[in-house]
This record gives structure tokens, sequence and C-alpha cells, in this order.
């Protein structure tokens, strides 16, 4: 069995709020603030923290309109961030098959 090196593992992602808003997004084309917070469980703050994060290294994407003259802040996953998510995947499949 090899050693696995846990520095392979992307820091962004490996966060648990972050893993869980990119895990939604993978599965949607588009989400709003609102759905993303209540899927993930998160307060605005934290939530908009890490999303923050994940726009600066641009896993995500982000769309600011208004809808009946509300602001509507909606993301969604960029290839990078598929690209990044698919190998974070692979990376942890390795360790548990090791």
């Amino acid at each position: 069995m090899k050693d696995f090196d846990f520095k392979q593992l992307d820091d962004i992602i490996h966060s648990r709020i972050r893993l869980a808003i990119i895990s939604v997004l993978i599965s949607v084309e588009e989400a709003e603030f609102t759905f993303l917070k209540n899927r993930v469980k998160a307060t605005d703050g934290n939530l908009s923290t890490h999303l923050k994060k994940l726009e600066e290294v641009k896993y995500i994407a982000v769309k600011k309109e208004f809808i009946d003259r509300k602001p509507a802040t909606s993301y969604r996953l960029t290839e990078s961030g598929k690209e990044a998510f698919s190998a974070y995947v692979e990376r942890l499949e390795n360790l548990i098959k090791k």
C-alpha cells in the first residue's frame, strides 16, 4: 500500500461547506443563493464567504440580476470548477482503493 499524499487534495474544495456547494452545483445548471443556503444549511455570511473563495479561484461564476425589481444572485460551476471537482473525487477514490 502506497502512502497517500494528502497535499494532493485541493484545499479550496476540501472545506466541508465548499465541498457541499460544489456538490450541489455539479447537479444543477445554476442555483440561486437561497437555494444553495437551504441545501447547504449555512448562514448567509458563512455561505457568502465560501462562495467568494470559490469565485476567486474561478470554480464558480456569479450572475447578479433583478427579477421583479428584486436582486437575485445565482451561481454556476465553471469548466475549471468541474475539472477541479473531478480531480478531487478521483484523488479520494485513489485513497480509498489503496
